[in-house]
């Protein structure tokens, strides 16, 4: 956590907007990374970079620590952190929100969720199809 926090525990729920093409992306991190933007690009456009910040995120049960991407493009991406690539060749898909385990019980690197690898759908959480 930095020394001069910039943003206060998020209470309000995330609300993505996701469907079609577009998909989400929640990248799970430890509480010392509070307030760092990470970036993600897609794959093959290292410098089409966009970013989020981890925010502490309080929930019933304890406290998250996460990035929440929304309304990404389906498609592979890179994950970035101090300008160096974390993680390549991961995969979003539209209609769904992959995640990315960061935190030290994943070893410290980023980690796609349920053992999927590079070229493969990430886990899908809460998908909602805005047809009803």
């Amino acid at each position: 956590m930095s020394p001069d926090q910039l943003l206060a525990p998020t209470r309000e729920p995330v609300v993505l907007d996701i469907g079609g093409e577009i998909g989400a992306l929640i990248v799970y991190a430890e509480a010392e990374l509070v307030d760092t933007p990470i970036e993600v690009s897609p794959t093959g456009s290292d410098t089409a970079r966009f970013h989020q910040h981890i925010l502490e995120r309080p929930l019933p049960h304890g406290t998250s620590y996460a990035a929440v991407f929304d309304k990404i493009t389906q498609g592979e991406y890179t994950l970035w952190l101090h300008d160096q690539a974390r993680l390549r060749d991961f995969e979003i898909t539209g209609g769904s929100v992959s995640q990315i385990d960061w935190r030290t019980a994943a070893g410290g690197e980023p980690v796609p969720l349920q053992g999927a690898s590079p070229h493969q759908s990430l886990r899908c959480v809460n998908t909602v199809d805005p047809r009803g």
